[in-house]
Formats: C-alpha cells, structure tokens, sequence
C-alpha cells in the first residue's frame, strides 16, 4: 500500500497499471513501467535513476513477443512505437500478463486519441521517421 501511495504521489491518481521487468516470471529488476491515463513511463535505476515518458495519443503500433523462456513462465514483451522524437521505440520487457497489459494500453491510446481528435493520418511525417529533407538532399545531389 505504502508504494502504490508513493507511485500515486509520483505519477499523479490516474495510475491504469504498473509493472516491473521480470525474471523468470519473478521482479526482481529496477526497471518499472507505468501507465496513466495520458502517459506511458519507465523508470530505470536504483541509485542513478532514468525516467522516460510517451504521451500515448502519440503511439502509433503495438506489437508482442514471446520468447519460450517468457512463455513458461507468463511474461512477455510489448513493443511501442511512437511519433515521439526522444523515444521513437519502447520496449516492455518481459511484463506479467502483456495480452491485459496491451488491452489496457490500447483502450488508453483510443481514448486520448480521442480527447485531443488524433489519428495515425494526423501525425504522418511526424516524429523521428521523417526523412524528407534527407530525401530531398539526396535527389539535389543526384542530379548533378
């Protein structure tokens, strides 16, 4: 109770489900994941601590994976990919329970794509991904 208190303090009363990396099928990591209402974070460390965030109307693609070691004991991994320029892929390392883990960040991604009326349309080019002046640099050269 006492640390879902100071996750609450931390990450705000919006908390839709927390989680850490496993090893076989144990947490015994300092890696967390949090998901909010609104954002998606993950907090590294012990000592040294990194945190990171994506808001998750950006979030673009969800894929899951399953190693056999993940399989035997429940976990698995979710991959996210989003239009954010600092962290254009995530990755949620061997999780407990990722099909629950992935409906609860799909719900989450559809409704504030609905609060602020995103679509994956709306934010293409966006982000990291976009190589068009690269493109055009490229063809600019070629053409001498």
């Amino acid at each position: 109770m006492a640390n879902m208190n100071k996750l609450r303090r931390d990450y705000g009363d919006n908390i839709l489900w927390t989680g850490k990396k496993c090893f076989m099928g144990l947490p015994l990591s300092f890696t967390r994941y949090v998901i909010t209402d609104e954002v998606l974070y993950t907090r590294i460390g012990f000592f040294n601590i990194k945190e990171d965030e994506v808001e998750l109307y950006k979030i673009v693609d969800k894929t899951m994976k399953f190693t056999l070691g993940q399989r035997i004991f429940g976990c698995g991994t979710i991959s996210v990919t989003a239009r954010d320029c600092d962290t254009p892929d995530k990755h949620l390392i061997s999780i407990k329970k990722p099909r629950e883990v992935k409906k609860i960040l799909d719900e989450a991604v559809r409704l504030q794509r609905d609060k602020y009326m995103v679509r994956g349309r709306d934010m293409m080019g966006a982000g990291i991904h976009d190589h068009s002046e690269a493109d055009a640099a490229l063809d600019d050269m070629l053409e001498y």
